[in-house]
C-alpha cells in the first residue's frame, strides 16, 4: 500500500549554503497524496525543505530539496489549501503551551478535590439518619477532615518548595482518593473509625495547595498568575458543582456508600496522568520547546529549588502577617457555607435531599465564572500599569464585602428562590480572593510560595475547623442569623487588615 507525506519547514541559516541547484518544481491541482499529508511548518530563517517520503509498508525512500524562501515551491490554490489546513491543525496541537497543560492538570486535581470533600456535606443527611448522629456530632465528623488537613499545610510546602511539587501533588492526590474510598467502610466500624480516615482525608488534600502554588510559581510568568490561578481553584468550584449534582443521583439510585467508591476511583487515573506529563519546573521538562523556556523563565518565576527556609525573616514581615490574618477571615467564612450549606437548604429552605444538593451548584457555578473573571480583569490591570498591590488590594476586598453584604441580606429575604442568589451573589464575589490573597504568595516571596501558602492556609484551616465545628453548638443553642453574623465580622476584620498591611511587591527574595 503506497503512503505519501509532505513535510515543510522553515529551518534556519545554516553554516554552508545549501545546494540549490535543483530545478524549481510545481505542485499543481494534478498533487494527489494518496494518503492523509501530515504537515510540520515552522517559520524560522531563511530556507525552505520540501521532504517526500513513499514507499511499501515495510521500507521507504526519502527525497529532499532545499530552498531559499524567495525560491519557494509553487502549489495550486487547492493543494495550497488542503496543506496549510492540515499544518495548522498539527502546529496548534503541537505548539499548545505546555504551561497550560500543567495548569489544566492541577485544575483537575483541585476539581477532584473538592468532589472528594463535598460529597460528604450531601451523604451526612441520610448518615445521620441511619446511625441518628446530632447536630453536634455531624459537626464533628465534618471538622475531623480539617484536623488532618492542618497537620500538612506547611510540611506541604516545605516538601514542595525542597523536593518539588510534582512528587507532593501526586502523593495528595492518591493518599485521599484511597481514603475517599474507605470512608464507608469506616462509618460502618464506628464513629471513632469515621473520624480517623476523614482526618486521613485531610491530610491528602493538605499537601495540594502548597503543591499547586509551588509548581506554579516555577511554570507561570506574572503577567499570566491571576488568570492561571484562578483557573486552577475554580477547578475546586466546579468539583463543589460536580460533587452536589451527582451525589444526590448516586444516593438514590446506588445508595450513599456508592458516592465515597466511585468519586475516589478518579484519583487512580489523574495520578497516572500526571505522572506521565508533569514536571515540578520547566528545567526538568525535556520535552519543552525551547521558545517556551525562554519565555517562562523571563517572566519573573522562581527559578531554583529552596534549600533553607528563612523562617526569622518571613515571619517578621507585615505583609506575611496580613496574608495570615485575612486568609483565617476569609476561610471562616467560606468553609462553613462549603460544609453547611445542603444543611441549611434543608432545615432553613425546607428542600429536601435532591433539591439540597441541585441548589448547592448555583453558588459554586457563580465562584467559578467569577473566579476567571477576576483573574482576567486583574491581569488586564497588571499589563496596563496599574501597580501589582493595588490590584491585589481591590480584588481582595470585593473578595471580602461582596460577601459580608449578601450574607446580611439572608435575614431579610422571605422566599428559598432569593435566599438561594443571595448564596449565590456571595459565593460570586468571594471568588475575587483567588486575584487578592490567593496570588499575593507568588508575588511577595514567589521562592517559598509554597511554604507561604502553607503557613497562610494553616490559618485558614484552622478557621475551618473551628467554624465548622462551633456552627454545630451555634445552631444547637441560637439560630442561623447568628452564624452568618460571626462571618460577616470576620470579613469586616479582614478588609481592614488586607487594605493596610498587604503588598504586592517581592518582600523576599
Amino acid at each position: 500500500m503506497n503512503a505519501g507525506a509532505l513535510l515543510y519547514s522553515f529551518s534556519p541559516k545554516p553554516n554552508f549554503p545549501p545546494d540549490i541547484s535543483a530545478p524549481k518544481r510545481i505542485l499543481g491541482s494534478g498533487f494527489r497524496p494518496v494518503s492523509p499529508v501530515h504537515l510540520f511548518r515552522v517559520s524560522r530563517g531563511q530556507y525552505c525543505c520540501v521532504v517526500r517520503v513513499s514507499g511499501e509498508r515495510r521500507g521507504g525512500k526519502v527525497f529532499a530539496d532545499v530552498k531559499s524562501k524567495a525560491e519557494a515551491y509553487e502549489l495550486s490554490k487547492t493543494a495550497k489549501e488542503e496543506l496549510e489546513s492540515v499544518a495548522d491543525e498539527v502546529s496548534w496541537l503541537e505548539q499548545f503551551p505546555k504551561r497550560w497543560v500543567i495548569v489544566i492538570l492541577c485544575f483537575t486535581a483541585f476539581l477532584l478535590c473538592n468532589m472528594d470533600r463535598v460529597n460528604m456535606s450531601i451523604a451526612i443527611l441520610p448518615m445521620s439518619a441511619e446511625y441518628h448522629w446530632n447536630s453536634a456530632t455531624v459537626g464533628l465528623i465534618q471538622s475531623s477532615f480539617f484536623w488532618g488537613y492542618l497537620l500538612t499545610q506547611i510540611a506541604g510546602g516545605i516538601l514542595a518548595d525542597t523536593i518539588g511539587g510534582k512528587q507532593v501533588l501526586a502523593f495528595g492526590v492518591i493518599w485521599w482518593s484511597v481514603a475517599t474510598a474507605l470512608t464507608p467502610i469506616a462509618a460502618k466500624l464506628g464513629l471513632p473509625f469515621l473520624l480517623v480516615v476523614r482526618a486521613f482525608m485531610g491530610i491528602g488534600e493538605g499537601v495540594a495547595m502548597p503543591a499547586m502554588n509551588n509548581i506554579l510559581s516555577k511554570w507561570i510568568p506574572v503577567s499570566e498568575r491571576s488568570r492561571a490561578l484562578a483557573l486552577v481553584y475554580s477547578g475546586m468550584y466546579i468539583g463543589s458543582v460536580t460533587g452536589f449534582a451527582f451525589s444526590p443521583f448516586l444516593i438514590h439510585q446506588f445508595g450513599w456508600p456508592s458516592v465515597f467508591y466511585s468519586f475516589g476511583s478518579l484519583g487512580t487515573v489523574w495520578f497516572a496522568v500526571w505522572l506521565s506529563k508533569a514536571y515540578s519546573s520547566p528545567a526538568e521538562d525535556p520535552e519543552l520547546r525551547p521558545e517556551e523556556k525562554k519565555l517562562i523563565l523571563a517572566g519573573n518565576v522562581s527559578k531554583e529549588r529552596v534549600k533553607v527556609i528563612p523562617w526569622g525573616q518571613i515571619l517578621s514581615k507585615a505583609p506575611v502577617w496580613a496574608l495570615i490574618v485575612s486568609h483565617f477571615c476569609h476561610n471562616w467564612g467560606t468553609f462553613i457555607l462549603l460544609t453547611w450549606m445542603p444543611t441549611y437548604y434543608n432545615q432553613v429552605l425546607k428542600f429536601n435531599l435532591t433539591e439540597s444538593g441541585l441548589f448547592c451548584v448555583l453558588p459554586w457555578l457563580t465562584m467559578a465564572f467569577s473566579a476567571n473573571l477576576g483573574g482576567w480583569i486583574a491581569d488586564t490591570l497588571v499589563s496596563r500599569g496599574v501597580s501589582v498591590t493595588r490590584v491585589r488590594k481591590i480584588m481582595q476586598t470585593i473578595g471580602f464585602l461582596g460577601p459580608a453584604f449578601f450574607l446580611t441580606q439572608l435575614s431579610h429575604v422571605n422566599s428559598p428562590g432569593m435566599a438561594v442568589l443571595c448564596m449565590a451573589c456571595s459565593q460570586g464575589t468571594d471568588a475575587f480572593s483567588q486575584s487578592g490573597l490567593y496570588s499575593n504568595h507568588q508575588d511577595i516571596a514567589p521562592r517559598y510560595s509554597g511554604v507561604l501558602l502553607g503557613l497562610s492556609n494553616t490559618a485558614g484551616v484552622l478557621a475551618g475547623v473551628l467554624g465548622t465545628a462551633s456552627t454545630g453548638y451555634i445552631l444547637q443553642h441560637g439560630s442561623w442569623d447568628d452564624v452568618f453574623k460571626v462571618s460577616v465580622g470576620l470579613y469586616l476584620v479582614g478588609t481592614v487588615v488586607w487594605n493596610v498591611f498587604s503588598t504586592g511587591e517581592k518582600i523576599i527574595d
